[in-house]
Parts: structure tokens; C-alpha cells; sequence
């Protein structure tokens, strides 16, 4: 069977040079006579895979010299806890509700301190970012936190909020390399992988060194304390080694690609061909304000008032969708419609592809 256009939110698409360059060293990574699946994260050989990806990585996000890279496991989902164990001196945060994910971060926190609502765009069903150019930060909270990319809701900041002085922690674990970013903007900046980077089991964590200290809350576990991982260089136990492994190639490939700017520039290409034909449509429509509109995820339904019609519509569409080779297209299972994750991996053609099916759908639908 040829390759299918996946339009997973994660694990997602990634490049096929880097799945055929992992097939190719399966049995024998390099002349090492094994797999990266098999080898020692203490061996030589390992040590290089691991150290090359963080400074890829640095190289691709121009990461400051102040910063820790960590590859830990736990996705994202444990991180929310991490966050407020290594951060809540004064047990107060602020806490940007964006949608699913912010939500789930934000009721991790409260487990441990104080977390304060600074702002939602929970009225509208999240379907836009709200304004963030005053919120109600306090002096004695800790940090503020966002979710940069809303995976579920296909929302993106396009401008960080202004935290008032305080430390800003984002997960952009759907937008990761994507576009440049400033790093000293952030104090801490992390992702799942999954999405736009690699293979599951593994979160990257971009971390202010300043941040990283013993000064933990009591109880936290020595696996989570960001010091343990830092002074380890991310080897205090088994990492998640292959998908770490994953991860690199795909940094290359970034590189060979043209690095960020040019990353950037093929993803607003790719979303311009996809929402320019959802604002003319008149059987399907997006549901973001155009001005908070992602480019990772792009979610859409069909636009008829009847929900049982609506629903059948949808149904048909993603099964027809999915039969000509367009997968992964249900939206989330707490939104419904249809979502199309538009990775740095999927290529250009996938989405004019998708188009053409979509329009040639809506005329057999009219």
C-alpha cells in the first residue's frame, strides 16, 4: 500500500528521508553492528546521538547559553505537574485558559498551590485567543502560563501575552518548530514531541538555568526535580533513547531544510491554500477568528443548522476522506468535525490534494 496524507494532531506525520534513513539503520547503526533500539544510553555511540540533537536543536532555535535543553519522559501531561513543583516559591501562579490542554495544566497546578484564571476564551468554545495586554498578574505569583498552539481548538498567540514582569512558561508542544521564536522571552518552553518533532515518549523542556535549583516543593520526586535531569544531562535514568534519536534526524532535516525562517514561510503556504478555501466554501468553514488561526491545526465543520444533517455530512466526509487516502481527519473527540494537523512533514501536495477532495466533495454535496 503507497503512503496515505495523515492529518493526525499526534503521534503525527513525519518526514519520510528521516523514516527511511531510521529503516536503513535498523539492524546496524553506523557500523555499530545494532539498533538504537538496543544500545546502551551510556555507550559512546549514544552519547554522540544525544549530544548532536541537543545542539541541532540549539542551532535550529538559537537557544541562549543560560538555557538547559532536557529530553524527559512524561509528555507534556507530567510536565503540568513538574512546572509547578520546580516553580510555585510563593505557591500563586496565573494560568491563560486556551483551551484543553491550559485547562489540564491549570488544574495540575492546583494541586499544589494557588492557580489563578488571568484570562479564557472558554465563552466561544476557545475558538479564539483571548486579550492579553492587561491581565491581572499579581506581585507575588510565580509565573504565568500558556498553551502557545491549541492543538484541539487550532489557536495560536501571535503575540505573547504581557506578564508584567513575571516568568513566562509555554507548552507549544503543537506548534515546536514551526516558526523561529525568540527563547529569552520565555522561562521555561517545552513540548511533546509527537506533534511536530518525533515519535511519542518524549517531552523537550528549554529551561532559564536560574530556575533549576533544590528549591523544589517538598515531596517532589527526585525524577522530576528539573536539577536531577540537568546535572545528569538528561541521563539520570533510561531515556527515551530511539525517539530521542528520531528527534535528531528530524533536526537535520530542519537544517537541510533552510532552519526555521524557512519552515515558517512553507507552513503559512500550506495553511493560505487550506483556509482561503474554507473562507469560500459553503459547505464547510473553519472555526477559529481568522486573526488566532494556527498554522499547525486547522479545524473545520460542515456549515448546515440542522446538527443530525450536520452530523451525517461529517460522518460521510471523513469516511470518503479517509477511503481516498486523507487519514486522521476526525476532529477532537471533545469537538467533533473534522481538524487537519498540517506539520512541518506534510508536504505541500498533501494539502492541495485535501482541497481538491473537499471541493470535489462539495459539488457531489451540494
Amino acid at each position: 500500500m503507497s503512503r496515505v496524507y495523515n492529518f493526525s494532531a499526534g503521534p503525527a506525520v513525519l518526514p519520510e528521508e528521516v523514516l527511511k534513513e531510521a529503516a536503513a539503520e535498523m539492524l546496524d547503526y553506523q557500523g555499530s553492528g545494532q539498533s538504537v533500539m538496543e544500545m546502551s544510553h551510556r555507550s559512546k555511540v549514544y552519547d554522540k546521538i544525544i549530544k548532536d540533537a541537543e545542539q541541532d536543536l540549539r542551532d535550529l532555535m538559537n537557544i541562549p547559553d543560560n538555557y538547559k535543553v532536557l529530553f524527559l519522559q512524561g509528555g507534556a501531561s507530567q510536565f503540568f505537574a513538574e512546572v509547578p513543583m520546580n516553580m510555585m516559591k510563593n505557591k500563586k501562579a496565573g494560568y491563560i485558559l486556551t483551551g484543553q490542554w491550559a485547562k489540564k495544566a491549570f488544574a495540575e497546578a492546583k494541586i499544589y498551590g494557588e492557580a489563578v484564571e488571568l484570562a479564557s476564551s472558554a465563552d466561544k468554545t476557545f475558538s479564539y485567543i483571548p486579550d492579553c495586554s492587561d491581565l491581572p498578574i499579581t506581585d507575588d505569583m510565580d509565573y504565568v502560563y500558556i498553551c502557545e498552539n491549541n492543538t484541539i481548538y487550532g489557536t495560536k498567540y501571535k503575540k505573547l501575552p504581557n506578564t508584567k514582569g513575571k516568568d513566562l512558561v509555554a507548552d507549544v508542544s503543537s506548534c515546536f518548530l514551526s516558526e523561529p521564536v525568540d527563547v529569552s522571552k520565555y522561562a521555561v518552553i517545552y513540548g511533546g514531541v509527537q506533534k511536530n518533532v518525533g515519535p511519542a515518549g518524549c517531552v523537550i523542556a528549554i529551561i532559564r538555568e536560574d530556575l533549576i535549583t533544590d528549591d523544589c516543593l517538598p515531596g517532589t520526586p527526585t525524577m522530576l526535580k528539573w536539577k536531577t535531569q540537568a546535572d545528569n544531562d538528561s541521563l539520570y535514568n533510561t531515556p527515551p533513547c530511539y525517539t530521542i534519536y528520531i528527534c535528531g534526524k528530524v533536526f537535520k532535516w530542519l537544517k537541510k531544510m533552510g532552519g526555521l525562517e524557512k519552515m515558517k514561510e512553507l507552513n503559512e503556504k500550506k495553511a493560505k491554500i487550506l483556509y482561503d478555501y474554507l473562507d469560500e466554501s459553503k459547505l464547510f468553514v473553519g472555526t477559529v477568528v481568522k486573526e488566532d488561526r494556527s498554522l499547525m491545526n486547522v479545524p473545520f465543520v460542515c456549515n448546515i443548522a440542522d446538527k443530525e444533517k450536520k452530523d451525517e455530512m461529517e460522518a460521510k466526509f471523513i469516511k470518503e476522506a479517509t477511503e481516498a487516502g486523507f487519514v486522521n481527519l476526525k476532529g477532537h473527540r471533545t469537538v467533533g468535525g473534522m481538524r487537519a494537523s498540517i506539520y512541518n512533514a506534510m508536504p505541500i501536495e498533501g494539502v492541495e490534494k485535501l482541497v481538491e477532495f473537499m471541493k470535489k466533495f462539495e459539488k457531489e454535496n451540494a
